[in-house]
């Protein structure tokens, strides 16, 4: 996995790295496999907590990541992601049409009833979480993709993908304002228009039907913008969407 990580920009205080999906980024006790904290500690030599990583990304998202060389750049990073200096911007496929862009202010807290996925609550536990959000264009499958992707499938079926329409997406940004765990894809299913291939949060049986056509959630960390933690210089780097991203887009039309 390391040589599938890209070093997008390194100097003597900070990394910028493009994590490939799959790859998780804290060790834990579920996790057997390396993370991006080992290779960051063991194969790029930094010895800070978590490798000097800054925030995170879900195992299954791609994209920008930030790891610190030093403690006074990862206090600094730190600190400018506790103030919302930092701007992070997603490139999302949702299902349904969305016409018009918005802001999800909406409290975040994990699902009592499944510690492992949050829900929109109000509460103590809720901790405020803001995203904003922009369509981008409104892609559908054509009835030749639709019949290549779902062969097999009787009229019956078919007609259970038109009535529910299944068929029809919205390629979106998404601006987090804060940066809880999972919360564009909870705020997204919130308003009714879950990640494609979110196996969490957009329905066991959707799940199964963007699987056929989308390897993956479909959400991608695309940039990133912040003060560099010593000369204080405005820095923004950019990851563009990757091919398996890609090819699941081919599959619709505008």
């Amino acid at each position: 996995m390391t040589n599938l990580i890209s070093v997008i920009y390194e100097d003597d205080s900070l990394l910028v790295l493009d994590k490939p999906a799959g790859l998780v980024v804290d060790p834990a006790e579920t996790v057997k496999s390396k993370t991006l904290a080992d290779i960051l500690q063991k194969d790029f030599g930094i010895k800070l907590l978590r490798g000097g990583i800054v925030h995170r990304l879900d195992k299954d998202t791609s994209g920008l990541i930030l790891a610190a060389k030093t403690q006074d750049a990862l206090e600094n990073l730190q600190s400018q992601f506790k103030e919302r200096v930092v701007r992070k911007e997603y490139l999302a496929l949702a299902h349904g049409f969305i016409t018009e862009g918005g802001i999800i202010d909406a409290a975040i807290a994990r699902n009592p009833e499944n510690r492992e996925k949050f829900i929109v609550m109000e509460g103590e536990e809720a901790r405020e979480a803001v995203t904003e959000y922009e369509p981008l264009e409104r892609l559908q499958f054509t009835g030749d993709r639709l019949q290549e992707v779902f062969f097999g499938f009787n009229k019956i079926q078919f007609k259970k993908l038109s009535t529910t329409h299944y068929n029809l997406f919205t390629f979106l940004r998404c601006k987090p304002k804060t940066g809880r765990t999972h919360q564009i894809r909870v705020h997204l299913k919130y308003i009714g228009n879950p990640v494609v291939a979110d196996e969490r949060y957009a329905g066991r049986k959707t799940y199964r039907l963007d699987k056929r056509w989308c390897p993956r959630q479909f959400l991608h960390a695309a940039k990133i913008s912040f003060k560099h933690p010593k000369s204080g210089e405005w820095m923004e780097f950019e990851s563009g969407l990757p091919e398996d991203l890609k090819k699941a887009l081919s599959y619709l039309s505008s």
